[in-house]
């Protein structure tokens, strides 16, 4: 695998569904310091938001199965879960969208820079995320439906970070760059979460099952240990999805909009911000 720099992670160019899975790790092992500490923070307090669902729920760690006469709470977990994951999603997506604005612009945004609060727009991504969450709860609860909501508001945080839209329209923006070439972008990240989805499993129930077959997982530590697994395996997947958002949000803009003819043909010396903004 080639040096993670700046035109490694995101070059100027139309990128296969390939390079652009490629992107998004790139980005995080680039930025995993300062998205990976934030992403553990936000997925143990969803472990322990959604522990008395589940508990009610009567399931059974790891993979926190229900038996059929429970389902009406288990649907209830698996709504609730569907909705953070969105927003701890959209949250990490504000600084990976303004790490990847960087890399196009071929450059390495530093740590200082993703946590600097000055032109994030973090008030504007914090306002959104509960609409995310509500419209995310809304599509779970009618249930395929779940995949369409999701789909759409990959982009809703790069909206606002890079092509800094209105809070008002970055929702409209990201369902329509979604739908663009025959809804590429939003199928890409339902590929993307399909592909994050199978690894956290495996690594979630493996470690489970691989600890209690060695007869080092006491059953009153059963519990706790497994939302600890959980937790680590969601503080990489939620931001290497975050990543894979901006990495379509900017590739999406290149194949549709032209942006890297944009910029290409800026004048030196036009601000970053102006560069990205330019065709929202």
């Amino acid at each position: 695998m080639p040096d993670a720099g700046p035109t490694a992670v995101l070059p100027r160019r139309p990128l296969t569904v390939g390079e652009l899975l490629d992107s998004a790790v790139l980005l995080l092992r680039d930025h995993a310091r300062v998205l990976v500490p934030v992403a553990a923070l936000l997925a143990a307090g969803e472990q322990l938001l959604l522990l008395p669902v589940r508990l009610a729920a009567g399931t059974d760690q790891p993979v926190w199965f229900a038996e059929f006469g429970r389902f009406g709470w288990y649907w209830l977990l698996l709504v609730i879960g569907a909705a953070t994951e969105a927003m701890i999603i959209m949250v990490l997506g504000n600084p990976a969208a303004r790490a990847a604005g960087a890399a196009l612009l071929g450059r390495r945004a530093s740590a200082r820079e993703l946590l600097r609060p000055a032109g994030a727009r973090w008030g504007a991504t914090l306002l959104l995320v509960p609409v995310v969450g509500a419209v995310m709860t809304t599509a779970a609860l009618l249930g395929p439906t779940w995949l369409i909501g999701f789909a759409l508001l990959g982009a809703v945080a790069p909206a606002l970070v890079v092509d800094r839209v209105h809070p008002l329209r970055a929702p409209l923006r990201s369902a329509t760059l979604a739908v663009r070439a025959g809804g590429r972008a939003g199928a890409v990240r339902l590929l993307g979460y399909l592909a994050w989805w199978l690894v956290r499993v495996g690594l979630g129930v493996g470690v489970y099952y691989g600890l209690d077959g060695l007869d080092l997982l006491p059953e009153t530590w059963q519990i706790p240990v497994s939302l600890l697994i959980w937790a680590g395996v969601n503080s990489v997947a939620y931001p290497a999805i975050a990543c894979l958002d901006a990495a379509v949000h900017l590739e999406t803009r290149i194949r549709t909009e032209g942006l890297d003819i944009l910029l290409a043909r800026a004048p030196a010396g036009t601000p970053d911000a102006a560069l990205l903004a330019a065709l929202r």
